[in-house]
């Protein structure tokens, strides 16, 4: 290689030949003059040297890193079938190094080997010796190096520098800059520090260190305010650069790792991918994921329903092939079908997965284990049901036993809620409970007649058996409970007992003198005459049934009523069974849940604690349960939790699943019209009369129109329930309940249809005459007239003529018309002229010769009738 002087090394480094001579001359060169040769041994000090001054071991280099960057650009598609350029630039970077220091230590990390700025003590002073470096490797490794990768090398470490001088340039105008705006600022404290000086007084000039105490802390603030803006600039570029370097080494490793390959087949060196500030964590292995060969067996729990989408869910297929089976067994469903749990293993089975099948009412069962009674039963007093026809005295009878006037307080003199009372006689306490008799009160003498021990049948003696006797004797024949029956009213005139024995026997209720099983005793509400021994024919009866309870261990029992109170919430009637209840108990009743605050007795007694036949009724619970719900005391507020959402979620998924439809089905409603609803809110005051007054609602209509209850609840009408009537386009129903100021103004505003009703009578019987109202009316057709045609003429204008007899009633040109030929119609029509001789005429009465012209009509034939008929509509009835 040809002798370089020192004005072409400096040319070659980029550095100013002034500078590179007192770098010599500091590193102990002879060199003096630019005109000097270089060797190769002097440059390998210098370089030696240069990094000694940074910190660096001496020895030569080892390692050299490459970058490239390429421009180049795409076409991209764009809105509007536009496409546009977009520019793109590549970054390369490749590491070599040596192949003895890669066989060496492989595994260790490469330390930067060339230095991208050299500085001294002086900022302004900055030296590169990347070109420097790379002409040492030429020289030192010039076998095992490339002449192209190290031409690319050298120019790469040129832009570097280039790059490094801007960024040197930059931080001495910012220093220069900063260096001005300290200048200005001193400048300008100094002339106010004069001013204020003139302006002062000689007196506050003679004091001890006062205005040079000032200028002297004013100039130390200077001097700090011009160290914190050159720390400050030196920070920043300091920043900039780390951050460009952390941008090159994100965008380029991708390609670092392709690069290093290539140079190891090609140039036999190793690549290695360095992180400027600290090394890269090793990658783990990659996740591999290879396809099931055979088909997975799932277990498929299933409950007493499911749907089609959990079913295919939880055996990982699409819901279109558990429907295409479905279809295939007959059953036409969708996602949201419900199907039984027998079809639901067929399913699971054909898939080739396991059933699971479980118990839905796991967590019910949990709940009776948790009632264990470790006390003996002891004997309890009864608890007596007394049922009838509505308005054979049941209330009366009880209030003379009770001493109170109950029936007095009923709208209409009727029961419409269930009483519970517990009275103490000579012969013990008995708990009564009191049913209504309203036909629409059904399920609620069912309920009255499995929570009690016996059934007092109240018969009318003026009155016999009627259909709410009927059914109370078959509520008291599926419950299994023994009957006492009360001959009522046996002060009046028309009182006959052995009529009612008659009718009760053939209902197979045999007396006891007639020899059957069955206790009669003749009483009268309004004189008392009786009574006495009805009570000992109740507890005569109770003794041979032995009732026994625990009454030690939680309460358990049965809802009896329950209502909403506007300053006490919900407050719910309970009959105790089982155990003691006890204030501050944990209760689950139905779908409700919450901790018994208060405990007051049919009298309004506060009460600590209560034992088995007991009703009572309590504050606390999150709602309204329904009557004849059981409850239970829990051991604590999460059991009860749980319970209450198990049963809420049951319901609600009873409630809202689609039932499967069967071909059969779908047969049998093909081309049936839809019916016309009437949609209803309702809200009672009690939850036994809503229930009531819901099955009864359903209950009417038929297969044109039908009765919708959008919504129901317990308690006041709300501004929510009016709302929901806009929505749904129903009609509000109030039973012994008042709507609230704001909802009577939207009411208003809105005029909806509000009512209010005190008897169950009067609001069954308008809901069914406005489903009356919307049946379409039925079609009536009335004979008018009847003509007999005894001779046919023919006419140029109508035709054939029939000339006829009126033989009965009278026949009318604007009415419809049948033509009868043997008592068959054979058409239907209009009369096109009616005439008597020459004159036309509006009507012919019977027993008068006529000419009739029959319109769009001539097969008129000798002995054929024309009937004339009019059409009126007729309101139906349901």
């Amino acid at each position: 290689m040809a002798e370089t002087t020192v004005k072409q090394l400096a040319e070659t480094v980029g550095t100013p030949v002034d500078r590179l001579l007192q770098q010599m001359k500091e590193a102990g060169l002879p060199q003096t003059k630019e005109a000097d040769t270089v060797e190769e041994a002097q440059k390998e000090s210098l370089l030696a040297f240069l990094k000694r001054s940074h910190g660096e071991e001496t020895g030569g280099p080892k390692k050299i890193t490459l970058k490239r960057r390429t421009l180049s650009t795409i076409k991209a598609g764009g809105s509007a079938g536009r496409g546009r350029t977009v520019n793109v630039e590549v970054r390369k970077k490749r590491t070599y190094v040596r192949r003895e220091e890669a066989e060496s230590a492989p595994e260790t990390q490469a330390e930067p080997a060339i230095a991208e700025v050299v500085e001294d003590q002086k900022v302004d002073e900055t030296v590169s010796v990347v070109p420097a470096a790379t002409e040492e490797i030429q020289q030192a490794a010039p076998q095992s190096l490339d002449p192209e990768a190290v031409r690319r090398a050298a120019h790469i470490a040129a832009e570097k520098e280039a790059e490094a001088r801007k960024l040197e340039q930059k931080a001495k105008e910012e220093a220069r800059a900063a260096e001005e705006a300290a200048e200005k600022a001193k400048q300008a404290q100094l002339e106010k520090a004069n001013a204020a000086k003139a302006d002062a007084s000689k007196d506050s000039d003679d004091k001890p260190g006062s205005r040079k105490d000032k200028r002297d802390r004013r100039e130390i603030d200077i001097d700090e305010i011009q160290q914190k803006k050159a720390k400050h600039g030196n920070r920043k570029k300091r920043v900039e650069e780390l951050l460009v370097e952390e941008v090159d080494e994100i965008l380029i490793a991708p390609e670092a790792a392709l690069e290093d390959e290539l140079a190891q087949t090609t140039l036999g060196l190793t690549g290695v991918a360095r992180s400027k500030r600290a090394a890269a964590p090793k990658a783990g292995p990659r996740h591999q994921f290879n396809a099931p060969t055979e088909n997975q067996v799932r277990e498929v729990e299933i409950g007493e329903a499911i749907t089609v989408a959990q079913l295919s869910q939880r055996m990982s297929i699409k819901a279109t092939e558990v429907i295409k089976y479905l279809m295939g067994l007959g059953v036409m469903a969708n996602q949201n079908a419900s199907i039984d749990q027998e079809t639901a293993i067929l399913v699971v089975e054909e898939f080739g997965h396991t059933v699971k099948v479980l118990d839905a009412n796991e967590v019910e069962k949990s709940l009776l284990d948790n009632l264990v009674y470790e006390a003996d039963a002891e004997p309890r007093s009864p608890v007596v049901t007394v049922m009838g026809h509505v308005d054979h005295g049941k209330t009366s009878l009880l209030d003379y036993i009770r001493n109170a006037e109950v029936a007095d307080g009923e709208a209409g003199g009727i029961t419409q809620h269930i009483g519970a009372y517990r009275v103490a006689t000579k012969h013990g306490e008995i708990c009564f409970i009191d049913t209504p008799g309203h036909a629409a009160f059904t399920a609620m003498r069912a309920r009255g007649a499995n929570a009690t021990d016996i059934v007092i049948l109240v018969v009318a003696a003026d009155d016999g058996v009627m259909p709410q006797t009927e059914e109370a004797i078959q509520h008291a024949k599926g419950a299994g409970v023994p009957l006492v029956v009360a001959i009522n009213k046996i002060d009046k005139e028309g009182a006959d007992p052995d009529r009612v024995k008659n009718e009760l026997a053939a209902k197979e209720v045999i007396p006891e003198d007639w020899g059957g099983d069955t206790q009669f005793v003749p009483v009268s509400a309004l004189t008392g005459e009786g009574v006495e021994g009805l009570l000992e024919a109740v507890l005569l009866q109770s003794e041979l049934l032995e009732l026994q309870a625990v009454k030690e261990g939680p309460a358990q029992g049965v809802v009896i009523e329950s209502r909403l109170d506007k300053g006490k919430g919900s407050v719910a009637t309970l009959l105790i069974q089982n155990g003691t209840l006890n204030r501050g108990d944990i209760v689950v009743a139905g779908e409700n849940y919450g901790r018994v605050r208060a405990i007051t007795d049919e009298s309004g007694q506060m009460l600590k604690s209560a034992g088995p036949a007991t009703p009572v009724s309590i504050l606390g619970l999150d709602g309204t349960p329904g009557a004849g719900d059981p409850f239970t005391v829990t051991k604590d507020e999460k059991a009860a939790r749980e319970v209450a959402e198990f049963r809420r979620e049951k319901l609600k998924s009873e409630r809202l699943a689609t039932p499967a439809v069967s071909l059969d089905n779908l047969l049998e409603n093909f081309g049936t019209a839809a019916a016309q609803e009437l949609n209803i809110v309702v809200k009672a005051d009690v939850r036994g009369s809503l229930e009531a007054i819901v099955s009864a609602l359903t209950d009417l209509g038929n297969d044109e129109v039908k009765v919708n209850v959008v919504s129901s609840g317990v308690g006041g009408i709300s501004e929510n329930d009016v709302n929901y009537a806009i929505t749904a386009k129903a009609v509000i129903f109030g039973f012994n309940v008042r709507a609230e100021t704001s909802a009577k103004r939207i009411v208003e505003s809105e005029e909806l249809d509000l009512r209010y009703y005190k008897v169950i009578y009067d609001l069954v019987d308008d809901v069914k005459a406005a489903l009356s109202g919307m049946l379409a009316p039925e079609v009536r057709e009335d004979i008018v007239g009847i003509a007999e045609v005894r001779d046919v003429f023919d006419s140029k204008k109508y035709g054939a003529i029939a000339g006829c007899m009126v033989i009965e009633g009278t026949i009318h040109r604007q009415k419809k018309i049948r033509v009868l030929r043997d008592n068959i119609v054979i058409y239907e029509g209009e009369l096109e002229s009616l005439r008597h001789f020459k004159d036309e005429v509006e009507s012919i009465r019977s027993g008068t010769e006529c000419g009739i012209g029959v319109k769009n009509y001539n097969d008129v034939r000798v002995k054929d009738q024309i009937e004339v008929f009019d059409t009126r509509e007729v309101a139906r009835q349901l």
